[in-house]
């Protein structure tokens, strides 16, 4: 399924769900990402961010009043019915393109969870987006990294590992490329045929400090591409959603994460989705937030920086005591225009 389509169309499905609230939002982090050896020629940028957040619609209540609640004056007339505020949207989860079937046995560790964003040699402007897994398995003394990826840029005959050669294989059906290094960086690696196009990454290594062997590492890594599952089921929650967009802007990748200092990162890339560099919107430190002060979002203060045309717009305390970024080349009306339409949690 093509991932772009997938956003696309939940969001248009529960486009009337969406609030339409004033307030704003803001800037930039640097956000934390296993890196991956160079793979050929296209161009993986993880962004911090995507698919569709939606939040449901305020709904005003009325508390009818019992009998006990009437006015004593006024032969009985019945007090006037109490308008309750409008209810807080909830944030939504996010839909992943793709589901892990199996994992290897032990506590599972999820690193980070989102749609990448790259682009080939041919056209690093056009975005091509993927689902990727990070995450950790533990059994005892031995630590797994597992990385599971859609590169959706790159068929399996342009792959590269990160050590030797690849040699053909074919796994539940799919013809493939594969490469098993278990003493040096790479671990177990194998680049599938994907059902869209481009291929399905697998990589199973240990991590530092634990030991496996190459068979181990091989017959895992080839368990867990034969059991992927093309639509996924599996969702993500995120700290924070965005309803309905301002401008034909959409959301175009997310990004939800193990904070470095625990807790959850989430960030999304904001844009038309068919051209690049998106606006990103991302969870950040209170460290980070420099600028001006602003017009208050959502009841929370505001700063907002410059930089050379590239602007920065802080939430402060948007998530608890983190802030929340809105960055981009857009202008500080666009930037506040997005954050208005921020979906916090309750």
């Amino acid at each position: 399924m093509d991932i772009e389509n997938l956003i696309k169309d939940t969001f248009t499905a529960h486009e009337p769900d969406a609030p339409d609230s004033d307030r704003v939002l803001a800037a930039t982090r640097q956000r934390l990402d296993r890196k991956r050896a160079a793979v050929s020629p296209p161009l993986v940028a993880g962004a911090g961010v995507a698919l569709l957040v939606l939040a449901a619609g305020a709904v005003v209540a009325l508390n009818r009043p019992t009998p006990d609640d009437q006015v004593a004056t006024g032969a009985g007339a019945p007090a006037e019915p109490a308008v309750e505020a409008p209810a807080k949207p909830a944030v939504a989860e996010l839909p992943m393109p793709f589901s892990l079937g199996w994992l290897p046995p032990g506590e599972v560790d999820y690193l980070a969870r989102r749609i990448n964003t790259g682009g080939t040699a041919g056209h690093p402007d056009k975005p091509v987006y993927g689902g990727e897994y990070l995450l950790t398995v533990t059994s005892g003394s031995r630590t797994l990294l597992v990385d599971v990826a859609e590169m959706r840029m790159m068929p399996p005959e342009e792959a590269s590992f990160k050590s030797g050669p690849g040699r053909p294989v074919t796994l539940a059906g799919r013809a493939g490329v594969e490469s098993s290094h278990s003493g040096g960086p790479g671990g177990y690696e194998v680049y599938l045929t994907h059902p869209g196009g481009g291929s399905l990454y697998v990589n199973v290594a240990a991590q530092p400090g634990s030991t496996a062997t190459a068979q181990q590492l091989t017959d895992a890594g080839r368990r867990v591409a034969e059991n992927v599952a093309f639509p996924g089921k599996t969702t993500v929650t995120p700290t924070f959603g965005l309803g309905q967009l301002p401008g034909g802007l959409r959301m175009c990748t997310f990004d939800v994460e193990r904070g470095i200092s625990g807790g959850t990162q989430t960030g999304y890339s904001v844009g038309t989705c068919s051209t690049m560099p998106p606006i990103q919107v991302h969870t950040g430190e209170a460290s980070q937030v420099r600028g001006t002060a602003g017009r208050p979002v959502q009841g929370h203060a505001t700063r907002y920086e410059d930089e050379k045309g590239y602007g920065t717009l802080w939430v402060l305390k948007a998530v608890r005591d983190t802030p929340i970024a809105v960055a981009g080349a857009g202008t500080q009306a666009e930037l506040y225009a997005i954050a208005d339409h921020l979906v916090l949690p309750r």
